[in-house]
């Protein structure tokens, strides 16, 4: 794959670079980075070959354009190199909820696919849903993000909204979960460290269980809770009225909100 133009290179472009790298998909003389403050990852590649700050012939050889920049962002970051890309480039935009026809507008017509990874993709074990009209942006994108993850196809545009919600936008729900339920912990008597190494091994354990077994995630729960034991005292109370389900079905919804306003 490549030459590939990155216009961004924070969190998530990072990530990104660090699986295709581990993936060994794409070597740093294959990667053209555009960002006035890359982070870590991209620093590193940039140290190693990786081109910072192309002019616009090195742009020009440029196969794909991986649009990595914040939404508000974006029409500027298409504006500065739109002129300088090959007619054939294709661009794969992670802009939470920017429409392709807007970005293929923005860049001249040429082919777009639209993803939204999460940032496991740096060790592999990414998520990304992915729409695109064009087959050749498509097949593209495929490739990308199959090569650092799971990666599932919408057929309808307006299903990115949702699954930014329930996937892009997910990593960040677990990690607040996991905070509160350490903090909980150590309310109940246990030492921060002794909540935290717990809590931890606990999540990253159960969560090993439903990626490597067939049992939904019902199933699994009905495993470990014993009829009047501790686990359904504390499941009356997350799964009630006024509990987790209420509480996701609002916090996806809000998202969901946000991603529209973002592409309007």
């Amino acid at each position: 794959m490549g030459p590939l133009l990155m216009l961004g290179a924070g969190r998530m472009g990072g990530a990104l670079i660090s699986g295709w790298r581990r993936a060994a998909l794409l070597s740093p003389g294959d990667l053209m980075i555009r960002d006035p403050h890359p982070g870590d990852e991209a620093r590193a590649v940039i140290a190693q070959g990786a081109l910072h700050d192309p002019d616009p012939p090195a742009m020009g050889r440029a196969s794909i354009v991986l649009l990595a920049v914040k939404p508000q962002l974006w029409r500027e970051a298409a504006a500065e190199v739109c002129d300088a890309l090959s007619a054939d480039a294709v661009i794969v935009s992670i802009a939470a909820g920017v429409p392709a026809g807007d970005i293929s507008t923005a860049f001249g017509g040429r082919a777009v696919a639209r993803i939204m990874p999460t940032t496991a993709a740096a060790i592999g074990q990414g998520a990304a849903s992915l729409y695109a009209s064009d087959p050749r942006a498509a097949a593209v994108a495929q490739t990308l993000f199959a090569a650092v993850g799971v990666v599932v196809e919408l057929a309808d545009e307006d299903l990115m909204h949702a699954a930014t919600a329930v996937s892009g936008s997910a990593p960040a729900y677990l990690y607040a979960f996991i905070e509160a339920l350490e903090a909980a912990g150590a309310a109940a008597g246990l030492s921060p460290e002794a909540s935290q190494s717990l809590v931890r091994a606990t999540i990253t354990g159960a969560a090993a269980l439903l990626a490597q077994g067939g049992d939904d995630p019902a199933a699994l729960r009905r495993q470990v809770t014993s009829p009047g034991g501790t686990t359904q005292a504390a499941l009356e109370v997350l799964m009630g009225e006024g509990g987790l389900g209420p509480l996701i079905d609002q916090a996806v919804a809000a998202a969901v909100a946000r991603s529209r306003a973002l592409g309007a």
